[in-house]
């Protein structure tokens, strides 16, 4: 049995619907460093990560894309993750999403057919694959909705969610949105902010960001603000500790206003920074609509 204790992060697998985005999650790493094999059938992963724990192979980080083109081959994705675990490194699973009829519209404009459309509907594809994946989404340790994001968005994701990839690390992503454009469907835990006055009515503050501190210090200088801040990390560090005996170690806090400018992410960048004061976490900020209209 080879122990993978050469490579410098676990190994990721990036996996998910197709049209979902892999390609992009993909280039995405390889900017980070990240050795990416591409399109690979997951029984071929195994004998990959054995080549990159030989001493003499220079690759640090490596990271495999295998969607739902890889049943032609024996094996599932499924049966590796649990191999690869046995060998002494439990990989990162990496699945990207988006609603069906998002994923319709961008084959539609590639004028692609759905590897598992057959003589159907595309739309037929798409539920089957749903199928076929269901479990691996499951198993996912990060799930990116790219329902909503652009090609930068979804850039910006993937950083935010490999930031420290220290084994020890539990990876917290706390990501402002606006309601009106609909909540993320990858986030484990989402909190409303619109109980608080709202910068968007008060006409010097209208063009400003929650990033910019004359909307900040608005925000948060509320006493409603303080107190649900200091409610919410207290309720999440229970959270934290539960998750991470169950191996849960990415965890999204999708934090929303009205569009997504102004309160929730003002709240956002105050609870990241209160969490990123401890040593044990890597705590990144995501604002999926700061520039949206």
């Amino acid at each position: 049995m080879v122990a993978m204790t050469h490579l410098e992060t676990p190994p990721v697998f990036i996996t998910g619907m197709s049209g979902g985005g892999l390609t992009s999650a993909a280039k995405v790493l390889e900017d980070k460093g990240y050795y990416v094999a591409h399109n690979i059938p997951p029984k071929a992963i195994v004998d990959l990560l054995k080549l990159c724990s030989l001493e003499e192979t220079k690759v640090k980080k490596v990271a495999a894309v295998t969607d739902v083109r890889s049943r032609m081959f024996h094996g599932s994705l499924l049966e590796t993750i649990d191999e690869v675990t046995q060998l002494g490194m439990k990989p990162t699973v990496l699945f990207l999403d988006a609603r069906d009829d998002v994923l319709i519209r961008r084959f539609d404009s590639v004028r692609r057919t759905h590897p598992l459309q057959g003589d159907e509907t595309l739309k037929a594809g798409i539920q089957r694959e749903r199928q076929v994946v269901a479990e691996v989404r499951e198993r996912a340790d990060i799930i990116i909705d790219t329902t909503n994001l652009s090609i930068h968005d979804l850039r910006r994701a993937i950083e935010a969610a490999f930031g420290d990839m220290s084994k020890d690390t539990q990876h917290v992503t706390v990501e402002s949105f606006g309601f009106k454009h609909g909540s993320p469907r990858d986030a484990d835990l989402v909190v409303d902010v619109r109980f608080l006055p709202n910068p968007y009515w008060v006409p010097e503050l209208r063009g400003y960001r929650g990033t910019d501190e004359p909307v900040s210090d608005y925000v948060l200088a509320h006493p409603a603000a303080e107190n649900f801040i200091e409610h919410f990390l207290e309720m999440f560090e229970t959270m934290l500790a539960g998750y991470r005996h169950e191996g849960k170690n990415f965890i999204t806090v999708g934090v929303g206003c009205t569009g997504g400018h102004h309160r929730s992410v003002a709240v956002s960048e105050e609870i990241a920074r209160r969490l990123r004061q401890r040593e044990d976490l890597d705590v990144n900020t995501l604002h999926r609509d700061i520039a949206r209209d």
